[in-house]
Parts: C-alpha cells; structure tokens; sequence
C-alpha cells in the first residue's frame, strides 16, 4: 500500500509537470507563424495592387478597345483593397473567402486585360510595358509562394490545436479557433481561353 503511495506521489507531479506545459508554447508560436504568414500573403497582394497604376498609364492611350477592360481592372483593385483581413480574423472563414473572392476578382480581369494587350504588337515592343509585365509575373509568382507558406502555417497550426497533448492547451488556456486555409478559386484547375480576336 505504500509502496503505491510513493509510486503515485511520485508520478503525479511528473504527470501534472508534463500535461501543464501542454500547449503553453506551441499553439501560440504557431499561431504567430500562421499570422507572419498571412502578413506576407497581403503584402504580395498589395504589391500588385500598387502595380495597377503602372498598368493603366502604360496601356490606356495604347488600345483603345481595352479601356472597358482596363475600368473593371482599376475597379476591381478598389474592391480588393478596400477589403482587409487581420491576423484575428483568420478563424473567420466569411471574411477570408469574401477577401479571397475581391482577390480572385482583381486578378480575372487583370488576366483578362493582358492576355487581350498581347494582340497589340506596337504596346508589347514598349520598354515600359515589357517592364511592367516581368513585374506582374513576379508578382504573381510571390502571391502564389506566400499562400502556400500561409497554408503551410495554418496546416501545422490547427494539426498542433487538435493533437495531444497540446490540445488541452488550445482549448483550456487559450481558448484556440482552427485558422481558415486559402482555397483556390473555383475553376482554376481550367486553363483560361483568350482570344486574340479585335472584334
């Protein structure tokens, strides 16, 4: 009978050693990772933003055919600009798919507008406009790293929130939401179809 005493007093605080630390630091760190991620995913998204200007003062005089695609590009950035997520609102699948949707909708018809631009051989062989485009590539090929880093970090985060041990942790100290993941857009498994065609 003692000697189950001892065993147990000697086990219950290694126990209660071991579940207290459960959560304390991991969900919080990766909880900071997934934010720094989202972070770089609206800092790419913003980068783009801030090339749209760029992009009407090179192609406005030059097509003037594109000038109702170029209005819904430039009203297009004003929606998706307009539109902020913050770290806190991570959990909240609405406002993360209408940010993912005024996103999707920018770069449609920014897509748009510069597979029609290609039909123009006079605005591809300008400096400004060739500049531009390695710019948008470059662009896009950011945006696409930082979701994937993001979706990454959110991945490890709700996998950290719902395992053991650290679970405990997630929902008794710090109450923890699974984050939203960024989802493509539905159809961009389809390749686009341009037309080269002036009408």
């Amino acid at each position: 009978m003692t000697s189950d005493r001892l065993r147990f007093a000697l086990l219950a605080p290694a126990a209660v050693l071991t579940l207290s630390a459960c959560g304390i630091n991991s969900v919080p760190t990766a909880e900071e990772n997934a934010k720094a991620k989202w972070a770089d995913v609206q800092a790419a998204y913003q980068r783009r933003a801030d090339l749209i200007p760029n992009l009407q003062a090179v192609v406005k005089g030059a097509a003037e055919s594109e000038k109702t695609i170029l209005t819904d590009v430039i009203e297009a950035r004003a929606k998706a600009t307009s539109i902020q997520v913050s770290a806190n609102d991570l959990t909240d699948p609405a406002k993360v798919a209408q940010f993912q949707q005024a996103q999707a909708q920018l770069g449609g018809t920014l897509s748009r507008l510069l597979a029609n631009v290609e039909a123009y051989p006079e605005l591809k062989s300008q400096a400004n406009f060739t500049t531009f485009m390695s710019q948008i590539e470059g662009t896009e090929n950011r945006i696409n790293i930082a979701i994937r880093d993001y979706n990454g970090a959110v991945q490890s985060y709700n996998t950290t929130i719902r395992t053991f041990p650290d679970m405990i942790g997630a929902k008794i100290i710090h109450g923890a939401k699974p984050m939203v993941p960024f989802e493509a857009k539905a159809g961009a498994d389809q390749a686009p179809t341009v037309d080269f065609s002036k009408g």
